[in-house]
């Protein structure tokens, strides 16, 4: 589902790991020329292409300046080639999303930040059995203690499997309520989908809508995201970016996000361009209250991460940047912006099309090492636009 669990890994994976395959690129197609700043990012990116990547996008936003480029293709069969404005699986960039919705319930005087949310989420106690109260705060911040549900899914499931329905959010909280919930854990940070999935059927209680409604109605519309939804995917859609696996040496597509759709944690199909947008639009005070946006900023003092966004050193600000972090076993997403929304950076790759992790545990490490090094690239390519601060 999209999760960033091995967050706290990426020191540990400072040493390249290079990754085999083939390039994707066709060359035939005519692409704009990027400003000086950017030809670092562009050489990164055709690094990521030469190891094997079938696709990236990326969009960067500055003060007076726009500039979007596609690499590779959309997918492996038309081998048509990939366009700024492609549709993707964003995975947990959707939290940040979701945790504006939920703002707006604070915002809106229907619920507190620290009021505890037992006996208002729909089968939160008798699901998950809560070792005490937990608080809407404690599921933003991801410090409720709270199982992930992915661990309670049988790993042997295959790939075909899991894209055969879409388990509800309540069947979310069943599944992780087997596991094991030490009120020890409670106030700890540690990233759990579940935590959002509780956060979906608290805007459903409350909103009296759907959750997917709710967020067209709260987030997506009111900030112009024309291109983004948590509906299921029309695989045979023009303008979609599809991903891949391989199960015993066989290449699998994995575009159709029948299991994640409508999903809380990692449900959101978008475009970097809609990304940036998002990013831009809630930093500068067009999303939630001010008091609301500095909540979702500062940490509860377990490293770098407020309610629903990472944080990132800004070279040129005494202020941290804000991130959305996205990882899927087909794409890595990473959306980035500076503390007051002037400058957005947004890439998305297809990775090479890998095992799964109970075919090669190594994959994981992979797929956080990509993660990392997209971060790490957008971010530099801001330090290198933005203007020192005075």
């Amino acid at each position: 589902m999209g999760s960033k669990n091995r967050i706290w890994q990426r020191a540990a994976l400072a040493a390249a790991l290079a990754v085999s395959g083939c390039t994707y690129t066709d060359d035939t197609i005519p692409q704009p020329a990027e400003p000086a700043a950017l030809e670092p990012l562009v050489q990164q990116v055709q690094l990521f292409m030469d190891q094997g990547a079938v696709s990236a996008v990326v969009q960067v936003r500055w003060p007076g300046g726009e500039w979007s480029r596609a690499f590779g293709v959309r997918d492996l069969d038309s081998l048509a080639p990939a366009q700024p404005t492609d549709r993707v699986q964003i995975a947990s960039v959707t939290t940040s999303m979701t945790a504006v919705a939920v703002l707006k319930l604070v915002d809106d005087h229907l619920i507190g930040l620290d009021d505890p949310v037992n006996g208002i989420i729909p089968g939160f106690s008798t699901l998950l059995q809560p070792p005490g109260p937990i608080t809407v705060r404690q599921l933003l911040s991801h410090t409720s203690g709270l199982p992930e549900v992915n661990d309670a899914l049988p790993r042997e499931a295959g790939v075909r499997d899991e894209l055969s329905r879409t388990p509800t959010m309540e069947e979310g909280l069943g599944a992780a309520g087997s596991l094991p919930w030490p009120a020890f854990n409670v106030g700890l940070f540690h990233y759990s989908n579940t935590n959002y999935l509780a956060l979906g059927l608290l805007v459903e209680a409350l909103r009296h809508k759907p959750f997917p409604q709710a967020m067209r109605d709260e987030v997506f519309a009111p900030l112009g995201l024309k291109n983004t939804s948590l509906d299921r995917v029309d695989v045979r859609a023009p303008g979609l970016l599809h991903g891949y696996v391989t199960l015993r040496g066989e290449r699998i597509d994995t575009t159709d996000n029948t299991f994640a759709a409508g999903s809380p944690a990692s449900g959101a199909v978008s475009t970097v361009a809609d990304m940036n947008l998002f990013m831009a639009g809630l930093l500068q005070g067009r999303a939630v209250s001010a008091s609301s946006l500095r909540e979702m900023k500062t940490s509860p003092g377990f490293g770098p991460y407020g309610l629903g966004l990472w944080r990132f050193a800004d070279s040129c600000s005494a202020a941290s940047r804000q991130e959305g972090l996205g990882s899927l076993r087909d794409f890595q997403t990473v959306v980035v912006s500076s503390d007051d929304g002037r400058y957005q950076a947004a890439m998305t790759v297809t990775a090479p099309p890998m095992p799964g992790e109970v075919e090669d545990p190594s994959t994981a490490d992979r797929r956080d090492l990509l993660n990392g090094q997209i971060e790490s690239t957008l971010n530099e390519a801001l330090d290198r636009l933005c203007e020192p601060a005075q």
